[in-house]
């Protein structure tokens, strides 16, 4: 089954394979904006390029300031290569300058998407 917007062709234990890297970040309210337009017109269309990725979703909690970049990755190599070639951190220098503290970054396998 072919879902819109998410294509897998991998397979494990006879299930499609994709791969998550999860980035959160605090800012202060008022720059929420500022952070949208830099993942919009500047990190995603970058990702975009990058071979493996898959989607991207910037999810936003406006009145606390925090933010979370969900990166959706066809194998687990494609997302590390982005961390191990210095894309990743390129990436984020773009927004640094409007966090209020360093990003966290964590790995997950998507076990179940619908």
């Amino acid at each position: 089954m072919r879902e819109i917007g998410v294509q897998t062709t991998n397979q494990t234990r006879g299930r499609e394979e994709m791969y998550a890297r999860v980035t959160f970040a605090t800012t202060q309210p008022d720059k929420i904006d500022d952070v949208t337009k830099v993942m919009r017109d500047s990190v995603l269309p970058a990702l975009k390029k990058q071979k493996g990725f898959k989607n991207m979703f910037f999810l936003v909690n406006r009145n606390a300031g925090k933010g979370m970049v969900i990166g959706l990755w066809n194998t687990e190599a494609d997302m590390m290569a982005g961390e191990s070639s210095g894309f990743y951190r390129e990436q984020v220098a773009k927004v640094v300058p409007l966090l209020a503290g360093s990003p966290t970054l964590e790995h997950y396998e998507v076990s179940v998407k619908g």
